[in-house]
C-alpha cells in the first residue's frame, strides 16, 4: 500500500522527534557518551556468611522478635534431630544473663576431625562457618531431620556477637568460639571427657542486627515444652535464670518435661477442664512403609471443645509449620473423608453435606509428621510442600478414624451430629449472604408470586401467607395495597422438624418465604431486617387450613424462633360459616360460634346458612370485611415461652417436646399423643 508524499513526511518529523526512545537525560548526553554510574565496580560478591548478615530477612524471615527466637529454635532443632535418630534423649535449655541462650544435648558431637574438602578446617569449623553444609544430605545419617538446606547453625553463628561450641566426642572435649561469622579461636582441646558426649551451643544475638530486643522466658518455655511433646523419647531440662522473669510470671525457672503420651498429653494440656463434644480425643500414631525406603511416621490428636475456641498445629520432623502445607491438608481430608462414611454406616443423609471446614472450625488438632526429605517453603519452614504428605497423613489417619467411630457409636453419633448442626448452619449464612444481595426489584419476582406493600418501611406493614393462588387472588383485591402484602403459597409446605437441610434448601416454597421476609434464618436471624412488622398466616378455617398452619407455625418456631419471641407472628380468624336472614349478615369462626349466632343474633327461623369450602370461594369485600381489615377483624398472636426463669425453661422444654413428638420424624410418637388425648376431641371436621 503506498503512502502519500505528506504522510511520509509526517512520520519523518515524528521519528525525529524520538530518535531515541531510551534517551532519559532530557538531551544533554548522547548514546556515545560513556556511563561511569554503574561498572564492573559495583558488583559485589559475599563470600561466607556475609549475605546472611547482609539480608538476614532471607534466612529467618526478619528481624523482629519473632525472628531472633528463630534462632533458638534452629539450635534446638538440630538437638531433636539428634534425638529422633535414636542418639541422644536428653537436651537442655536454658536462658542466661545478658540475653544469651545455651542448648545442650547428649547425643554424638558435631564432628571436629579436619574435613575431606578443606583439610585445614575442621568439620565443626566448617559447619558453623559455611552455607549449605553439614550431615542432613545424606540419609544415612539421619533418616528424618528438620534441617535441610545446612544454613541452621550457620545462619546462627552469622547474626551472632558472641557464639560458643563445645563438643564432646570420643571421650574428648573440644571448644571454638565465633562473632558474626567468623572464628575468633581456633579449635581447643579441654581434655578428656570420659563420661560426656553431645554439643553445647551458647550464643548472644548480636545487637547490630536486633537492637536491643530481649529473649523472651515465655516464649523459650513453651517451644522447650512443645518438642517435648512431639518427640516421646526425648527429656528436655529448661531453667532461666531467676532475675529475667518478671514478678508473678507462670513460667518456672526449672523444670522438665518428658510426656509419654506424646500429642495426646499436649492437647490435654491445652483443653485443660474445658467441655468438649466427645468424652475423650481421637489420637494415636502409625507408620507405613510406603513412604521411601524406612517409611513415614505420622502423630495425631484431635478434639472438639463447646466453646468452638480450638487451634490447628501442625509439624513436620519436630519443626512447626505455622503455614500449614501439604500434611495439614491430608488431616482435614482424613476427618471429612472418615466423618462422612461413619454418616453412610449409621445411614445418615444429612452426612453428604459436610465439609472439612465444618469438621476443624472450632475443632483442637495436632498433627505431626516425620519423612525424609521435606520440602518446605522458604528457610523458616513454615509451610510444608512435599506432596508425598498428604497421602501418607490422609491414608494413615482416615484409616484410624473409620476405625475409633465405629468403635464407639456413642461418641461418634454425638460428633456426627455436632458436625452436621455446623454443616447446616454454614449453609444457612450462605443462603442469608445470597437473600442480601437481592436488589428489592429482584424480590417481586418471587416465584411464590409476592405482591408486595407499596410502604418500604416495615412499621405498620403486614405479610399474609395465604394457601393457593385462588385465596391468593381474593386477597390481593381485598388488601390495603400500602400496608399489606401476599404471598401465595402452593399447598402444604415442608415440614420443617422432619426434613433434611437438603430438602430445606431445595423447597421453593419455603425459599420464597425466607426471602419475602429478608430477616435469615437461625442464629443469623436480625429482627431489625425483617420487612414487616406482622407475618400472618391465613389459611382456610377447616382441618385442612389448621394443617397448613401447624405448618407454617413450626417452620418459624424452628427456623425463626426470634420472630414469634419478638410478637411478629399472628393466625388470622377467616370465618367458617356465613349466615344471612333478610338484610342480616353475620359470619361465623366454627361451628360453636355459628350456633351462637343462631341463637342469640337471629333468634330462630329460617338463616341461610353458607359453609366456605375456602378463602378462595369469598369476595373480596367479604374477606376485607371480615379478616384483613385492621377495625374490624380479629388476629391471634403466637407466642412461645422463654427461659427467663426455671417455669419458663420447663414449659419452654414442654414445649419442644410436644413440637418434636408431634411434627418430628417418629410416627410412633404421634400415634401415643393421639391414643392419650383421643377422648378429648369433639366436632372432628373429617
Amino acid at each position: 500500500m503506498a503512502i502519500p508524499s505528506r504522510g511520509r513526511r509526517q512520520i519523518r518529523r515524528n521519528m525525529a522527534k524520538n530518535d531515541d526512545l531510551f534517551e532519559r537525560s532530557g538531551g544533554k548526553r548522547t548514546a556515545a557518551a560513556k556511563d561511569n554510574s554503574y561498572t564492573a565496580a559495583h558488583i559485589e560478591v559475599l563470600e561466607g556468611l556475609e549475605p546472611v548478615r547482609k539480608r538476614p530477612g532471607m534466612y529467618i524471615g526478619g528481624t523482629d522478635e519473632r525472628a531472633m527466637h528463630h534462632l533458638v529454635a534452629e539450635v534446638l532443632d538440630n538437638s531433636m534431630d539428634e534425638a529422633v535418630a535414636g542418639h541422644a534423649d536428653t537436651i537442655h535449655v536454658e536462658l542466661m544473663a545478658g540475653n544469651k541462650v545455651l542448648v545442650r544435648d547428649n547425643g554424638r558431637g558435631i564432628p571436629v576431625d579436619p574435613h575431606p574438602k578443606f583439610k585445614n578446617k575442621s568439620a565443626l569449623e566448617v559447619i558453623l562457618t559455611t552455607l549449605h553444609s553439614g550431615g542432613k544430605f545424606n540419609s544415612k545419617v539421619y533418616e528424618t531431620s528438620g534441617g535441610l538446606h545446612g544454613v541452621g547453625v550457620s545462619v546462627v553463628n552469622a547474626l551472632s556477637d558472641e557464639l560458643v561450641v563445645e563438643v564432646a566426642r570420643d571421650r574428648q572435649s573440644w571448644t571454638q568460639s565465633f562473632s558474626r561469622g567468623k572464628p575468633t579461636s581456633k579449635l581447643k582441646a579441654n581434655g578428656a571427657a570420659p563420661n560426656r558426649r553431645g554439643t553445647t551451643t551458647t550464643f548472644h544475638p548480636d545487637p547490630e542486627i536486633f537492637g536491643k530486643q530481649l529473649f523472651s522466658p515465655e516464649r523459650l518455655y513453651r517451644m522447650a515444652r512443645s518438642k517435648a511433646y512431639l518427640f516421646r523419647g526425648v527429656e528436655i531440662r529448661w531453667r532461666c535464670d531467676k532475675s529475667l522473669l518478671p514478678k508473678g510470671s507462670t513460667v518456672p525457672e526449672e523444670e522438665s518435661f518428658h510426656f509419654e503420651g506424646g500429642l495426646k498429653d499436649y492437647l490435654v494440656s491445652e483443653i485443660g477442664e474445658r467441655p468438649t463434644v466427645v468424652p475423650q480425643p481421637f489420637a494415636g500414631q502409625a507408620q507405613t512403609e510406603t513412604n521411601g525406603s524406612k517409611g513415614g511416621k505420622v502423630e495425631w490428636a484431635v478434639w472438639w471443645p463447646i466453646d468452638e475456641e480450638g487451634f490447628v498445629r501442625s509439624y513436620c520432623n519436630t519443626v512447626p509449620t505455622s503455614e500449614g502445607g501439604t500434611h495439614e491438608s491430608g488431616f482435614r481430608s482424613a476427618l471429612v473423608r472418615g466423618l462422612k462414611r461413619y454418616a453412610e454406616l449409621v445411614s445418615n443423609r444429612k452426612g453428604s453435606v459436610i465439609t472439612a471446614d465444618d469438621v476443624m472450625d472450632g475443632a483442637a488438632g495436632l498433627v505431626s509428621v516425620f519423612i525424609e526429605q521435606p520440602q518446605f517453603q522458604g528457610q523458616t519452614k513454615e509451610k510444608l510442600v512435599s506432596v508425598e504428605a498428604t497421602k501418607l497423613v490422609e491414608t494413615i489417619i482416615g484409616d484410624n478414624f473409620e476405625h475409633w467411630l465405629t468403635g464407639d457409636k456413642e461418641a461418634g453419633n454425638v460428633l456426627l451430629e455436632h458436625v452436621i448442626t455446623k454443616a447446616e448452619e454454614r449453609l444457612r449464612r450462605k443462603q442469608d449472604r445470597e437473600q442480601q444481595r437481592k436488589t428489592a426489584t429482584r424480590k417481586l419476582r418471587l416465584p411464590g408470586k409476592l405482591a408486595d406493600c407499596s410502604n418500604t418501611a416495615a412499621e405498620g406493614t403486614e405479610i399474609f401467607l395465604v394457601e393457593g393462588d385462588s385465596a391468593g387472588g381474593s386477597a390481593k383485591a381485598a388488601r390495603n395495597r400500602e400496608t399489606q402484602a401476599i404471598l401465595p403459597l402452593r399447598g402444604k409446605i415442608l415440614n420443617v422438624a422432619s426434613a433434611t437441610a437438603e430438602r430445606l434448601r431445595e423447597n421453593q416454597e419455603i425459599q420464597d418465604l425466607i426471602q419475602a421476609l429478608g430477616c435469615g434464618t437461625g442464629a443469623h436471624y436480625a429482627d431489625d431486617r425483617l420487612r414487616y412488622e406482622r407475618v400472618i398466616i391465613m389459611t382456610d378455617a377447616d382441618v385442612d387450613g389448621a394443617h397448613i398452619a401447624s405448618l407454617l407455625m413450626t417452620f418459624f418456631y424452628r427456623e425463626m424462633p426470634k420472630l414469634i419471641e419478638n410478637g411478629h407472628l399472628f393466625l388470622a380468624q377467616p370465618p367458617l360459616y356465613r349466615l344471612s336472614k333478610g338484610d342480616r349478615i353475620e359470619y361465623a369462626r366454627d361451628e360453636q360460634h355459628k350456633d351462637q349466632l343462631l341463637r342469640d343474633v337471629f333468634g330462630g327461623g329460617k338463616v341461610d346458612i353458607t359453609r366456605f369450602k375456602g378463602l378462595g370461594e369469598m369476595q373480596s369485600a367479604h374477606l376485607r370485611e371480615t379478616t384483613m381489615d385492621v377495625t374490624k377483624r380479629i388476629l391471634l398472636k403466637v407466642d412461645i415461652p422463654t427461659a427467663a426463669d426455671a417455669d419458663a425453661r420447663r414449659e419452654a422444654m414442654r414445649t419442644q417436646t410436644l413440637v418434636e413428638d408431634l411434627m418430628g420424624r417418629k410416627p410412633e410418637k404421634r400415634f401415643a399423643f393421639i391414643q392419650e388425648n383421643a377422648r378429648f376431641a369433639r366436632d372432628l371436621d373429617v
